[in-house]
């Protein structure tokens, strides 16, 4: 077979479309994530999240993927945005974070692919990984000395921050690989402290079981605890990024970039009046369990529940409608949502309610202090 194309004019490739940091990694075993892996799924750490916990072996061997495999070419694509600059919406919204604004990996994609077409055509082969089960992104872009791990366990560039998503073409290339950047973290320990429900549990080591990036995304209840903690935030969680004194370097480079049409918030009575069809042509770009919106609706009364502003008539409707719903779970969280927002007299016809789940919402509430520490409000449904 012939030499592949020099390094340097993949690189120039991606770059020309919208890669922002490249590097190379040898397609081998990475067998210290593996055992970080097995050990933090056997702590529960994980919380049921399948993403690369799936099949810990296939996600940290390249050669599952491309047994010929030779190189991980790794790409990094800034997504950050300013914040858009409005008037305080005179409805409830919900904050979604910045990574989710836009499909930025579908346009990290299509710069990979650039760069994939080019072996290809050289006769080599090449298969673009990104935002799959296949690979552990950030162990590849690590290893490929495009950046190091931060204490809040993104991927920090040196001199740009954690605002990118990452993806690598595995190929049967050979080039030579870069090595790691050092940690530059140093005594910074602002991520930690910042986390509003205290996730990340030692540098570098999240509990997704509180994290709230990944309880929007998850099954079943969401945890009573962390209801308040969770704010306005109705997809994803930035917190412990924009904190982040790195990522100043990416904000300062881009503070000219105007902020996407996309904005960084939704309606939330549009979440809890529209129909399935609608939630999920709207919003069916995130990850939603099992593709049901359900779980929008959970998320969105949460936020509701947790809004400032006094009730509205069309405050009091929806939650009206939701009380009644056949769904129990939906039935809770409004519960939920109505003692919050002071609406009890509303809960006097769910005293004989079937579902357990609706029952203990109704007999005892969980909430967050400031400093993060549980405290118990048994609230007694009194007729």
């Amino acid at each position: 077979m012939s030499s592949p194309p020099p390094l340097k004019e993949i690189q120039v490739i991606g770059l020309r479309n919208g890669i922002d940091s490249i590097g190379v990694a040898k397609a081998e075993i990475f067998a210290s994530t593996l055992k970080d892996l097995q050990n933090r799924k056997s702590k529960n750490l994980h919380a049921g999240m399948s993403f690369t916990y799936r099949n810990p072996k296939r996600s940290t061997n390249p050669k599952k993927t491309m047994p010929e495999g030779q190189s991980l070419i790794v790409g990094a694509r800034s997504y950050w945005q300013p914040k858009s600059r409005v008037m305080k919406p005179s409805e409830p919204t919900g904050r979604v974070a910045l990574y989710a604004q836009q499909d930025h990996y579908q346009m990290l994609r299509m710069g990979l692919e650039a760069m994939a077409n080019e072996l290809i055509d050289a006769g080599f082969k090449a298969r673009v990984l990104v935002d799959d089960n296949a690979l552990v992104d950030r162990e590849a872009a690590y290893r490929a000395g495009i950046g190091w791990y931060g204490k809040n366990a993104n991927l920090l560039i040196p001199k740009r921050g954690s605002w990118f998503v990452l993806g690598s073409i595995l190929t049967n290339a050979i080039y030579e690989p870069n090595e790691p950047v050092d940690d530059d973290c140093g005594t910074c320990t602002k991520c930690i402290t910042s986390c509003p429900t205290q996730a990340i549990i030692s540098p570098g080591v999240l509990d997704a079981n509180r994290c709230l990036a990944w309880l929007v995304q998850s099954e079943g209840d969401f945890p009573i605890e962390f209801r308040s903690a969770l704010g306005d935030r109705i997809y994803g969680c930035d917190d412990c990024q924009e904190i982040c004194p790195t990522n100043r370097f990416e904000e300062r480079l881009h503070k000219t970039r105007e902020k996407s049409s996309n904005g960084n918030s939704v309606a939330i009575y549009e979440i809890l009046e529209s129909d399935d069809a609608h939630l999920l042509s709207k919003f069916g770009q995130w990850y939603i369990p099992k593709r049901d919106p359900r779980y929008l609706r959970r998320n969105a009364l949460i936020v509701l529940g947790n809004s400032e502003r006094p009730p509205t008539a069309r405050t009091i409707k929806v939650i009206k409608k939701w009380l009644g719903d056949s769904d129990e779970m939906l039935r809770g969280h409004t519960v939920w949502a109505a003692k919050k927002l002071g609406l009890d007299k509303f809960l006097i016809e769910l005293e004989n309610d079937p579902s357990p789940s609706v029952q203990r919402e109704l007999l005892h509430q969980e909430q967050i202090n400031h400093d993060g520490k549980t405290r118990k409000n048994n609230l007694i449904w009194t007729g």
